[in-house]
């Protein structure tokens, strides 16, 4: 379901602050059904970090949602957004990230650097404030989780950093093979 935005409502996003006044009122608005379940929705922004569009992707129960990569990046595809920020609230209030919520955040970053789409952060909402993962070091701390990094990609990692130390012992054993022969200058 597309939230309709006005075009005052299409801001640039600056900071996380922006996203939550934006989304308690879709929340408020929401809420006039189904306010005892979660709902998920995706932020998709434009280069400049313009609000293309907000997009709820799913409703779920009291205390969880599915989002599916599927549906979180074919509205971001469709639409020509560069970028997007998850966002889902709790009912309960709780504003703690639980072990689902990280592991939606973890797959959706890997799936978004696949798809040249980066996740900028994820907000966990109530009607009353709000947590964000890039605000408290966690979307960085799940951008380095090899947990959903596809294979071939941890390979190609692993056979460069290989390389990249094959190197630096390969210059190390040169030069102190040069030092041995008095070759090098110790300055």
């Amino acid at each position: 379901m597309d939230i309709k935005l006005t075009e005052e409502e299409k801001i640039k996003i600056l900071n996380s602050d922006d996203i939550y006044g934006i989304m308690q009122k879709v929340l408020l608005r929401e809420n006039k059904i189904d306010q005892n379940r979660e709902h998920f929705w995706v932020i998709g922004l434009a280069n400049n970090n313009r609000i293309l569009f907000i997009e709820l992707v799913s409703l779920g129960t009291v205390n969880k949602t599915l989002a599916e990569p599927m549906e979180v990046f074919s509205f971001a595809l469709q639409k020509r957004a560069v970028k997007i920020i998850l966002c889902h609230n709790h009912p309960s209030g709780e504003l703690k990230p639980s072990e689902g919520d990280k592991n939606v955040s973890d797959r959706l970053i890997q799936v978004g650097i696949i798809v040249d789409t980066e996740v900028l952060d994820h907000l966990i909402i109530s009607d009353k404030s709000y947590l964000s993962f890039a605000d408290t070091g966690l979307l960085n701390e799940l951008k380095k989780s090899t947990k959903y990094v596809p294979k071939y990609v941890l390979e190609q990692r692993f056979k460069k950093e290989a390389s990249e130390i094959a190197e630096k012992k390969k210059a190390i054993e040169i030069a102190k093979e040069l030092k041995r022969r008095g070759t090098v200058d110790e300055d």
